[in-house]
């Protein structure tokens, strides 16, 4: 299932400065989670879709990038917002 534009907006307002603030990393993260979220329940019911797990594995690999880079800039920052998410460290 892919992310309509109000579902967007909606992650900007909650992780961004405001509705307009698509391109900050910590939105960017929070719509990696939506998306990884959606692949891995799909990959439950159709276990043998490789081209899924292929992209499932890029998306965990931008997210970490993406995490690593806020951790950089600021950890306070990085610890509240893998709280948020919900992610693993």
């Amino acid at each position: 299932m892919e992310l309509t534009k109000e579902q967007i907006v909606e992650l900007a307002k909650t992780y961004g400065k405001d509705e307009h603030d698509t391109g900050s990393a910590a939105v960017q993260v929070a719509i990696l989670t939506h998306r990884i979220n959606n692949l891995t329940t799909h990959r439950k019911t159709n276990i043998h879709d490789e081209s899924a797990k292929r992209g499932l594995m890029i998306l965990v690999g931008k997210r970490r990038r993406f995490l690593n880079y806020i951790d950089k800039k600021d950890h306070d920052a990085y610890l509240e917002l893998i709280k948020k998410l919900g992610i693993r460290k």
